[in-house]
C-alpha cells in the first residue's frame, strides 16, 4: 500500500469568500478561502499558488519575506489538485487579469492528491475518451468540460423553467415496469420480487393516461434501452424531456417544442458565452418556425444525391448523414408513413397511409419525435394487433379510453442529444457524467 496522505481538520474554519467575490474593496480584509491547488511556481524569493473554487481561480502569493516559515514549509509539500484552506489578507492589485491576491498567514490540506495523477486535469497531456471516463471525476476539473456540465444544468433549468410558465405540470413516472412500451428487444428485464419486469423506455403510457386529469404534463428523467449498437449518439441510460397535452395536436406540440428549443438555446448563448467560446461552439440563436419537410420531400432531397429510400422504410444512419449534408440547422420531418411508426401515433383521416408524426431534427442528428395520439379505443386495440402486440397486455392502460380520453399530442426530447448541439461536441459520452453502453457499467 501506499504512504498514507496526510490531512488537516476544518475545524472551526468556514468558507467567507469564494473567488469571484475577492474584490479590490477587501483589500486588508482577512479572509478564508478554499479550493484545489491547481499550479504551483516557485520564483525564488515569491511563490505562487493558483487556487480553484467553484466560481473560478484565485491566486495565493506568498512573499518569503512577509510570510511565516511555517507557512512556507506547508507550502513546500503542496501537490497539485490537492483541496485547502486558506486563511490570509486579501491585498488588492493592479493587473487586468487579476483583482486580487491573497496573503497566506496559514494554509491547512483538507484533502490530499496522491500523484502521480493518472490523467492530466489541466488538459495539457491528452488522453483517450475511455481513459478520461474512467478518471471523471478528474476529467470533471478540466475547465472546458466542467463548461459542459455547468451549461447543462443552466439548460435543463431552461427546459423545466419553459414549460412550468406554460402550464405544464411536472410529473414523475415508475422506471421499473411490466409491460414494454414500443415491443421489441430493445428492453432490460429485471427480476422483481420473483415476477419479470423491465427498465422503462419511456413514459408515454402513463403521460397519456395524466392528461385526462392535468391536460398539460412533462417529465424530465433517465430511461433505458438495450442498444445493441455502440455509436456516438446512443447510451443505455439517457435523459429524456416528455410532454403531453390534451385537447391538441401534432402542430400545436411541434410549435411548443420549437419555442421551447429557440428560448432554452438563446439563454444559454446569453448566459454562458464564456463556456462557449472555451469549447468553440459555434452555435447560433435559432429562428423559429423551424423549417418543415414532409418524409416524401426528404425522400425526394436524398435521391437528387443519389440516395434511393424505399417508401415506407425509416431512415438508416447513413441516409441521415446524407441528408445532415443538405439540411442544416434545426428542421421536422412530418406526415411519416403510418407503418414507419410506433402504435400508438394517429393515422391521418384523410389518408391513413400516412400518420399525424414529426422528427426535429438537427444536421442528420434527431433530437426528438412525436406526433397526436390515438384516443379511440377500437382503433388502438387494431394498431396493437397490427404491429403484432396483444392488446391484453395493455389492459390497464386501455381501461383509461373508456373514462372520456381527449384527443393528445405529444413528443419525447433527448436532453443528452441536445446539450451535445450546444456545446458542440460528436460523441453523446462527452456531454453525461457517467455514460452506460455496452461497455461501461463503472464508474
Amino acid at each position: 500500500m501506499g504512504k498514507r496522505l496526510a490531512t488537516d481538520s476544518l475545524g472551526s474554519w468556514r468558507r467567507t469568500h469564494y473567488a469571484d467575490k475577492l474584490k479590490q474593496h477587501l483589500d486588508g480584509t482577512e479572509v478564508i478561502i478554499f479550493g484545489w491547488v491547481q499550479e504551483i511556481r516557485d520564483l525564488g524569493g515569491i511563490k505562487f499558488l493558483q487556487l480553484k473554487d467553484k466560481s473560478g481561480l484565485m491566486q495565493v502569493t506568498l512573499p518569503k519575506r512577509l510570510v511565516p516559515k511555517e507557512v512556507l514549509e506547508k507550502c513546500e509539500s503542496l501537490q497539485t489538485q490537492s483541496a485547502i484552506a486558506v486563511k490570509g489578507v486579501v491585498r488588492k492589485l493592479n493587473q487586468a487579469q487579476r483583482e486580487v491576491e491573497v496573503i497566506p498567514n496559514e494554509i491547512r490540506t483538507l484533502g490530499a492528491a496522491k500523484h502521480p495523477l493518472p490523467i492530466d486535469p489541466k488538459g495539457k497531456v491528452p488522453a483517450d475518451l475511455d481513459i478520461r471516463l474512467d478518471n471523471r471525476i478528474l476529467d470533471v476539473r478540466r475547465p472546458e468540460i466542467n463548461a459542459i456540465f455547468r451549461i447543462r444544468h443552466t439548460l435543463t433549468q431552461a427546459v423545466r423553467d419553459y414549460l412550468s410558465k406554460n402550464g405544464y405540470v411536472e410529473i414523475s413516472t415508475p422506471k421499473i415496469v411490466k409491460t414494454a412500451v414500443e415491443g421489441g428487444a430493445a428492453l432490460f428485464r429485471v427480476k422483481y420480487y420473483g415476477r419479470n419486469a423491465h427498465l422503462a423506455q419511456s413514459p408515454q403510457l402513463y403521460k397519456e393516461e395524466l392528461i385526462s386529469s392535468f391536460e398539460k404534463v412533462f417529465e424530465i428523467a433517465p430511461y433505458f434501452r438495450a442498444e445493441t449498437s455502440h455509436t456516438r449518439r446512443h447510451l443505455s441510460e439517457f435523459i429524456s424531456v416528455d410532454l403531453e397535452e390534451a385537447f391538441t395536436s401534432c402542430e400545436d406540440v411541434m410549435e411548443t417544442l420549437e419555442n421551447l428549443i429557440s428560448e432554452a438555446v438563446s439563454q444559454m448563448i446569453d448566459l454562458h458565452s464564456a463556456e462557449l467560446k472555451l469549447l468553440h461552439s459555434k452555435l447560433v440563436k435559432p429562428k423559429v418556425p423551424f423549417p418543415r419537410f414532409t418524409y416524401e420531400e426528404i425522400l425526394k432531397k436524398l435521391e437528387s444525391v443519389r440516395t434511393k429510400v424505399e417508401w415506407g422504410e425509416d431512415l438508416s444512419t447513413p441516409h441521415l448523414r446524407t441528408l445532415g449534408s443538405i439540411i442544416h440547422g434545426f428542421y421536422f420531418i412530418t406526415d411519416w408513413p403510418t407503418k414507419a411508426k410506433v402504435w400508438y401515433i394517429k393515422p391521418r383521416e384523410d389518408d391513413p397511409m400516412l400518420c399525424e408524426a414529426f422528427d426535429l431534427m438537427y444536421g442528420w442528428l434527431e433530437i426528438a419525435s412525436g406526433g397526436s395520439r390515438i384516443s379511440d379505443r377500437s382503433l388502438l386495440e387494431k394498431r396493437l394487433q397490427s404491429q403484432g402486440l396483444d392488446p391484453e397486455k395493455f389492459r390497464h392502460h386501455l381501461k383509461v379510453y373508456d373514462l372520456g380520453m381527449p384527443p393528445h399530442a405529444g413528443w419525447g426530447m433527448g436532453l443528452d442529444r441536445l446539450v451535445q448541439i450546444v456545446v458542440g461536441k460528436t460523441n453523446i459520452r462527452e456531454v453525461v457524467l457517467f455514460p452506460r453502453d455496452r461497455s461501461r457499467i463503472v464508474p
